[in-house]
């Protein structure tokens, strides 16, 4: 049964990117804020289809710990879900997408209109170096840079190492890095197919203050994300307790 409604959410979900993105190709010549809103709206509409057809709903906690204009959001990253939701949850992120999505009909020309930070992984440590500075414009421009710490999609219950990428931003920006714990790799596969029914959970954590050492970020980073995913794991939500938001 789950695999049916997987194919069902996967065939409406790919099906209204390529009608919305079609329809909505002429906002590209507009404003940033056309894209922005036009995309939001792609995003309930597939909130809608996630929940009458997998019944996966999710809500956002700790809102209180976004500072107010730039800052660095490090997130923990379990399905293709959180790839798209994030541009629903925060108000203008800059999320750092691998260069090869930027080429996708539809979905890369809006990434690209949004104003997006793309990054050759075959290009070294250029690619570093254009990553930092693209972030530290998006940052102070007030907006939210976005990266997933990981590098990858990993099983909910694994801790890898945090790529070098998110230290490097941290040093750069000079800008307070919000953690993000989440528990969507508990209901979805990679790609957004049904494990189980159920509720995802998002919590922003208290921030970490710019200025700390590489190594010390890095492991306080790396504690509290896992720690707070783990509890996610722990202590299934049964029922949207915050603030829901599908």
């Amino acid at each position: 049964m789950n695999a049916i409604r997987s194919i069902i959410f996967q065939v409406y979900m790919y099906g209204l990117m390529a009608i919305m993105g079609l329809a909505g190709t002429p906002l590209l010549l507009g404003p940033r804020r056309w894209a922005r809103n036009y995309l939001r709206l792609y995003l309930a509409i597939i909130w809608f289809g996630l929940r009458w057809i997998c019944g996966v709903r999710f809500e956002v906690r700790g809102r209180e710990n976004l500072p107010a204009g730039g800052a660095l959001i490090a997130s923990k990253h379990q399905s293709m879900w959180e790839t798209l939701a994030f541009w629903g949850i925060l108000d203008d992120p800059a999320i750092i997408l691998k260069r090869s999505l930027i080429f996708m009909p539809f979905f890369g020309w809006f990434a690209v209109k949004l104003g997006n930070i793309n990054v050759d992984r075959t290009a070294g440590s250029k690619a570093l170096r254009k990553m930092l500075r693209d972030a530290a414009t998006r940052g102070s421009e007030g907006r939210q840079v976005l990266i997933f710490p990981e590098g990858t999609r990993v099983d909910p219950g694994e801790h890898p190492d945090f790529k070098p990428g998110i230290a490097g931003l941290y040093g750069s920006m000079n800008l307070p890095c919000v953690p993000v714990a989440l528990n969507s790799g508990v209901h979805l596969h990679p790609y957004c197919g049904l494990k189980k029914p159920g509720l995802i959970v998002v919590e922003f954590l208290e921030p970490i203050a710019p200025g700390l050492p590489k190594a010390q970020f890095m492991q306080t980073l790396h504690e509290r994300i896992n720690t707070a995913a783990d509890a996610l794991l722990e202590q299934p939500v049964q029922a949207p307790s915050r603030e829901k938001i599908a």
